[in-house]
């Protein structure tokens, strides 16, 4: 699901509609108060990029609230490259800048969150 700007009625017409047996939020942009409510439903969030910007407080707040079984890494946000490269294309050879960002923000290594991640992409897509 990729949710922008429109948070309350995406949860809402998936409560009341019913989600896929697996939800993954692309490019989450939600803020604690909605990972809360995601985990609680199972849903797995993809953080890209944006997690690294100073404005994005909410978004690595909702990081620390997302179950680590359920956090991904975003592989494609072409316009979410995370800082110091922010201003220039996004591609995927910046992945690990952005899961460096993550662990740091969980408070985690960088090889626990490389194998979280690895794990979750594997049981989220059938990997």
């Amino acid at each position: 699901i990729h949710d922008r700007e429109a948070h309350a009625d995406v949860l809402r017409i998936l409560a009341e509609e019913g989600a896929p047996e697996r939800t993954v939020f692309h490019c989450y942009s939600g803020d604690a108060e909605m990972a809360a409510v995601c985990a609680a439903a199972g849903y797995y969030m993809s953080f890209a990029g944006n997690v690294t910007f100073k404005n994005a407080q909410p978004l690595r707040d909702a990081l620390t609230v997302a179950p680590l079984e359920l956090v991904l890494v975003e592989t494609d946000a072409p316009f979410l490259t995370p800082a110091p490269y922010r201003g220039r294309p996004n591609a995927p050879y910046l992945i690990p800048v952005t899961l460096r960002a993550m662990a740091e923000v969980r408070g985690i290594g960088e090889d626990a969150m490389a194998e979280a991640v690895s794990g979750n992409t594997a049981r989220a897509f059938g990997y």
